[in-house]
Parts: structure tokens; sequence; C-alpha cells
């Protein structure tokens, strides 16, 4: 082991979305920062395997979609076929083009940017895979997560692809199943499905995409079907093998045993904190299932370590992992006058067809929480915007304190969700109720004037 070679005031350790948040804000209130990046690639999942480059094919997907349904606005198609090279190559160079701006940002001279893996030798000092050993005041683990393994061992021996396989693959595979219903399994489902792949998803529980509004779930589910996919839930996979080139999948179904067969599987039944390496414990961080344990300071049980992004959650998502980089850094750089984080105004999107936008809280998190609350909700297939795009399903919903009128959350479940949420996201910013959401006005046709009837109707029923 060579001597340590320099410290810093704050090292972060991961250079995806929340530790570049983490290391920009040190640095910009004079703080001496290092960035440990030990991966091949820098940019962290978001840019590389991440929201990018699935929104880059499922873009592709819908373009693909709309010109096989041209005829529903009288205009003809002869024929529609998807080159699957030409989509991978776009939203490779796209991601080349994301990454490269990140790696800029990392080695402009504001930080130290160090590729190396590293673990904590004690509370103060990291261990290089380099042999170097380097010293911080502080630290922000901003690590991510990583694939997790899978349910049975013959999943091992038959071979499967996961999340980030499958977006390097060369060329589709005729047939899939695709294990999991959150929204990586469900949003890579409908992309191979619409460029031709006959794909049949298992989800363990009862509904797809299980932390979100169970309606809108249910909506989605609709829409895949009607598209041609194969969906099962609340199903318990019992073995796996092959036959030759064809994969099989054998699991509980209703009561029944059900096998599928395809010529590739797509195991995406999560991902775990990529944590495992670190030695955090050994320091007395406390971890739980692999996730940093931290106070709403973003603070884990040593009270110089902070953490955040997927790798201490609790919602894996780029926007939050940003929030709780920028925070953990205001609480380091100005310790006697901390922030707390506030989740009050979490966003999550699905960007299926029909898209999925929530925000705030759920029905079912309100129930568990006591509080008395109206909902209010509105079908897109009646409403004039979304009728001329031939949008045959979702709805939204308004979620109100049923005292005070204040709006507590709302779901989009339809043609453009995730944009159109956060109408929903600033009302509540703003504290707003819905009398006061139902007199603001929305332009005639467009798709927003939606929120309108919902807002409304609980206006109607809530009394001022």
């Amino acid at each position: 082991m060579r001597e340590t070679t320099e410290e810093f005031d704050v090292i972060v350790i991961g250079g995806g979305s929340g530790g570049y948040a983490a290391a920009r804000t040190t640095q910009s209130h004079g703080k001496k920062v290092a960035v440990i990046e030990g991966g091949k690639e820098v940019g962290g999942l978001c840019i590389l395997r991440g929201c990018m480059p699935t929104k880059a094919l499922l873009y592709a997907g819908e373009v693909s979609h709309l010109a096989n349904e041209a005829a529903t606005w009288g205009i003809q198609v002869p024929e529609v076929n998807a080159d699957f090279a030409k989509v991978m190559a776009r939203k490779d160079s796209l991601i080349k083009d994301f990454a490269d701006y990140r790696r800029e940002q990392l080695s402009d001279g504001r930080f130290t940017l160090v590729r190396a893996h590293a673990h904590f030798i004690d509370s103060n000092t990291l261990q290089l895979s380099t042999g170097e050993t380097l010293k911080a005041t502080s630290f922000v683990v901003s690590t991510g997560s990583v694939v997790g393994p899978p349910p049975i061992p013959e999943l091992a021996s038959m071979g499967y692809i996961t999340s980030d396989e499958a977006l390097s693959l060369s060329e589709a595979p005729k047939s899939l199943i695709v294990l999991g219903g959150g929204a990586v399994a469900v949003e890579l489902a409908q992309f191979f499905q619409r460029i031709g792949t006959q794909v049949t998803l298992i989800q363990r529980s009862k509904t797809i995409l299980r932390e979100f509004d169970e309606e809108a779930a249910m909506e989605v589910e609709k829409a895949l079907v009607a598209e041609g996919m194969k969906v099962f839930t609340g199903t318990s996979i019992t073995s796996a093998g092959k036959k030759g080139a064809i994969k099989e999948i054998e699991f509980q179904h209703e009561g029944e045993t059900k096998t599928v067969s395809a010529s590739e599987v797509l195991m995406a039944l999560g991902r775990q904190p990529n944590t495992a390496s670190l030695n955090l414990e050994m320091i007395g961080v406390n971890v739980k299932k692999g996730r940093i344990q931290c106070n709403p300071k973003m603070q884990s049980t040593v009270p110089h370590i902070f953490a955040a992004g997927d790798c201490t959650g609790p919602y894996d998502v780029v926007h939050i992992a940003i929030q709780q980089g920028e925070l953990a850094a205001h609480n380091i750089v100005y310790p006697d006058a901390p922030n707390e984080i506030d989740y009050r105004l979490k966003l999550s999107v699905v960007f299926t067809d029909p898209q999925i936008g929530q925000t705030g809280q759920t029905e079912r998190e309100l129930s568990e929480s006591g509080i008395e609350y109206r909902t209010a909700s509105y079908p897109f297939n009646d409403h004039g915007k979304s009728m001329i795009m031939n949008c045959q399903f979702g709805f939204v919903k308004l979620i109100a304190d049923a005292k005070s009128g204040e709006i507590l959350g709302g779901t989009c479940v339809g043609p453009s969700g995730g944009e159109l949420i956060h109408e929903i996201t600033v009302a509540m910013a703003a504290r707003m109720t819905v009398h006061q959401f139902a007199a603001i006005p929305h332009y005639h046709p467009t798709l927003a004037e939606i929120w309108t009837y919902p807002a409304e109707d609980l206006a109607d029923e809530i009394p001022l």
C-alpha cells in the first residue's frame, strides 16, 4: 500500500447524477473535492443504462406504433419495418453525447476525478484499487445500483439478459419473456412488442407497476394486452430451462402450472444498491438490505458520511438523487444550518403508452396515514383533444384533503402523462386547493384542460 497522496475536504464516491450534484455544489462553495468513479464508463445509470437510452428506444417504438396505426387518421402507410440496428445506433449516438458531456463536466478542473474502485479502511480513509489511499473530512456515497440476482438458480444456468444487455443487443429477439413488472420491465416489454417481438410478461405481484396507483397500473396492462402482449400477474416462478435454442419458464398462476417459451428471457426483477464492496458496516454506517440508512439530512449513522441516489433510496429516480446530492452538499458546507429532504412533491413517471405520471401521495399512502381525502377522476376517451389523438386508455385523478381541499396528489395515465403531471406538482408546491386550481383558465382544446374536470368536481364536493 502506498502512502496517502492527498487529502480533500469532500470525496464523492460515484460520478452519476447524485454524485455530480454533490460534487458541483460543494466545490461551488470553495471545498476541495475529489470524485471517485470505478465504472468502465462515466455517466451513471441514468445516462448510460437507464433513463436516456430507454427513452430513446421507447420513442422509436412510439413512432413505429403510430405509423402502423396511421389508417386511423386516413393516412396510408404501405409497410412499417423497424431497422433494429439503426434504432440502436441512434440511441448509442445520443448516449455518447450525454456521457461525453458528463465526462467533460467531471474533468474540467473543478474536481479531482479518480478512475478507481474504492472502499473504506477507516471512516476518513479510502483504499483505492490503484493502491493509493485518499483522506477526506466528509464523504458523499452515491454509488447507484446494480441488477439484482435471479430468483431461482435455474435462470442463471439457462441464461438470460438483463436490462443492461437489452440496451446493447445487435438484433431484436423473435420472442421474449420479460420477468418483472416494474417500470423498466414494462417499458422495455412495450418497446420490443412494438418493433415486432412477441412478448410475454410475467410479474410476481397482483398488478404490474405495483408502486403506482393500482387503477393506473391496470389501465397500462389493458393497453399492453390490446397491443398483443401476453401478461400474467400474481405468479410464482418454479423452474427454468432450455430445449435447444428455446428458453422456457414454468410458473404458478391462478392455481395452475403454466409454461411459456421464447428465444430470449429478459430478467428485469429489480436492482439492488451498489454498496457491498464499500466496507460501510465496518466503519459504523448502518446498511439495511444494501441501502445506506440516512436521516432527513441525508446523513448516515456516521455523521460526516452522507449518501444520495439509489444506494440510499427510498425513491430510485434521478431528480430525487440530484435533490439528495445537493442537500447533502449543503449540509456539509453549512453544518450549523442544515436542510432536510422533503418528499412531499415526489414525482414518478413510467414512459409506456399510455404514460403514467404520479405526484404527491397515493390513496394507499393516505389511507395508511389515516388522512381523510376525496378523489375525482376523468377519462381521456371522453376528452376532446385526446379523442382527436385516438387515445383509448387512461384518465386523470386528483386527490384532495377532505376538509381544506388542498391538493395532496395526482395521477395521470394517458397521452403525455409524464408532462401533464407537472401541472399538479406546481399546484402542490403552491399549496393550492382544488377551488383555486379549478379557477385557473385552460386553453381549449388541449390535453391539459382535462385536469379542470376532476378539480371542478372536488371543488363542488368540498365546501370552502
